[in-house]
């Protein structure tokens, strides 16, 4: 039957929800209750979707209702429909704006920092709906709804205040396995070209390193796998499958964990950042700045532990 239904254009959804609100209580006086309408308002919706429908919902009785094989079969749809839809607004616009923060940072750094302090923030802040948006790189902002952004460059954006976040270095980085396996990987001069992981869009890559370590590039440099976000990369040498240049505050917990090690002394300073940002003049909300003030303090504990 519910084919015969959904067949048809959708009919309107006050109609639809008059009929699951009925169909809940079997009783036209209870729904104009619950709807805030007359009885009359309910029945006639009713008769509309029936109408609409080509078909009767109802047996009116002489003592009540009783639904029809079509109304069985449309009741648990709706339900589900309007189940989901109440979710999905919830979950999308949450209880209210007010206590709802929206942050947009890189995949990168949302996946290596920012996730593993999360429940952090959470435990301080349980009152604040953190939406957390990322992108493989920094895109347009402001943007409507997002309330800060986390972005890599220089901290000059016109249009935003930024505040910066990270004071980063650049170094090899790769699994202790693969370091036990591959022990021609623990002198630098002889790193092959396939042996190295790529990810584009930074300015630090791996001839600059080379470069300041004083060791010739390996020939076919370009050959190895690149990649555009270092989550990806980092993954990979997790795995064991290559050395990729870290950025000290996407690897520092790795390496405490004993997960990566850096097997060489040169290290080079990056000539970008990460910043935090937001509108020039804009208002901030109250959430907005309460996770201000715990980002600043998370990075300044991150900075004393690598000291």
């Amino acid at each position: 039957m519910v084919w015969l239904i959904m067949s048809k254009s959708l009919p309107p959804v006050n109609w639809l929800y008059a009929f699951e609100v009925t169909a809940r209580h079997m009783s036209f006086t209870e729904a104009s209750v619950e709807l805030g309408v007359t009885q009359s308002a309910v029945s006639q919706r009713i008769r509309l979707l029936e109408s609409h429908l080509g078909q009767a919902l109802f047996h009116r009785l002489p003592r009540g209702l009783k639904l029809t094989a079509s109304g069985e079969a449309l009741v648990p749809l709706l339900r589900d429909t309007f189940s989901r839809l109440a979710d999905g607004t919830t979950e999308i616009f949450g209880s209210s704006n007010a206590d709802r923060l929206v942050v947009r940072a890189t995949l990168g750094f949302a996946g290596l920092w920012l996730g593993p302090r999360l429940a952090g923030f959470r435990a301080a802040h349980p009152e604040i709906n953190l939406r957390l948006i990322t992108s493989v790189w920094s895109v347009d902002y402001p943007a409507a709804g997002i309330d800060l952004e986390i972005r890599l460059g220089s901290g000059n954006w016109p249009g935003l205040k930024a505040e910066r976040l990270t004071w980063d270095k650049v170094f090899p980085v790769c699994s202790p396995a693969l370091l036990r396996r591959q022990r021609r990987l623990k002198k630098p001069a002889e790193l092959k070209a396939p042996d190295l992981l790529h990810v584009f869009g930074f300015r630090e890559g791996w001839p600059q390193w080379f470069a300041a370590a004083g060791i010739p590039v390996p020939a076919n440099l370009g050959s190895g796998i690149e990649f555009d976000t270092a989550i990806l990369a980092i993954e990979q040498s997790l795995l064991g499958n290559g050395l990729t240049l870290g950025r000290s505050c996407y690897v520092d917990h790795l390496l405490a964990e004993g997960r990566l090690v850096a097997p060489y002394d040169q290290v080079i300073e990056t000539s970008e950042a990460f910043y935090l940002a937001a509108p020039e003049g804009s208002r901030e909300k109250a959430a907005a700045k309460l996770f201000r003030s715990w980002i600043k303090a998370e990075v300044q504990r991150a900075r004393r532990s690598a000291a």
